[in-house]
């Protein structure tokens, strides 16, 4: 089927990442061009936008400034704007319940998964009003639909996403264009570099999928090939605030053995 994706500029927040990097490869191979927006891994960025003859973008998504400054500067090397998939975020790998936590890591967390999304969103949807269409997916957690203990603070900004923040962009963005759409993602365990050293013990990916309809652990490619499908007007035209949860039929956390 034809998504209708060929020629459309997409930005892609965290491109140099595991999920991002298969979400720029996904958009390219639909014929759209692509920014491939990275804030330090500058050498893998670079790869990727090699390898899906992108542009790369740098900018840090919780500085204000910065992330005002993405969205021109991928509209302009990219020719056209279309598409944002606010992909960037951060997971901290230590557990620490919410008595253990420091304020600084809580700030920091909610900067590096909320804040940042917001203010893409923002540049976006400024965009959005001059040129009356685009598409946003955001791409958030099962840890913000089931919680994730040791994990407040990434579970509460992924949980605000899916949850006040889409709701209330898929109502605003028909104001500036009547046919644009807010969806998000919310990927589980998918194995990436950045979950590597966990997905790698057997033990504790028998205890995550058992929760799971599919007996298997997630792969970046099929949380990519879903986020296509969502910022197609040819395939999701009439889909907006829903949010599509990639993790094999996952219905919830194992709290105890």
């Amino acid at each position: 089927m034809d998504t209708g994706l060929g020629g459309k500029g997409v930005l892609v927040t965290g491109a140099a990442g595991g999920i991002g990097s298969a979400v720029a490869r996904a958009f390219a191979a639909e014929g759209a061009r692509v920014g491939v927006h990275y804030r330090s891994s500058k050498a893998r960025a670079e790869s990727v936008a090699f390898e899906v003859d992108g542009v790369v973008l740098q900018a840090d998504l919780t500085v204000e400034s910065e992330a005002d400054e993405l969205v021109p500067a991928a509209a302009a090397a990219l020719g056209r704007l279309d598409v944002l998939v606010a992909n960037a975020g951060d997971w901290p790998s230590e557990d620490a319940p919410v008595w253990d936590m420091s304020y600084e890591r809580w700030r920091r967390y909610l900067a590096a998964n909320l804040d940042s999304v917001f203010l893409s969103c923002r540049a976006f949807l400024r965009h959005v009003k001059q040129t009356g269409e685009g598409n946003i997916v955001i791409v958030a957690s099962t840890a913000g639909i089931f919680g994730e203990a040791g994990h407040s603070d990434y579970a509460a900004a992924k949980g605000a996403l899916v949850a006040g923040f889409l709701k209330s962009l898929k109502n605003e963005v028909v104001r500036i264009a009547p046919r644009g759409r807010v969806n998000a993602v919310a990927p589980g365990w998918t194995a990436t570099d950045m979950t590597r050293d966990f997905v790698g013990d057997r033990d504790f990916v028998a205890k995550i999928t058992r929760t799971m309809a599919l007996d298997k652990l997630g792969a970046a490619d099929d949380v990519a090939r879903t986020i296509v499908a969502l910022a197609s007007d040819a395939i999701s035209g009439h889909v907006s605030g829903e949010v599509v949860t990639v993790a094999g039929g996952m219905e919830g956390r194992i709290l105890r053995e």
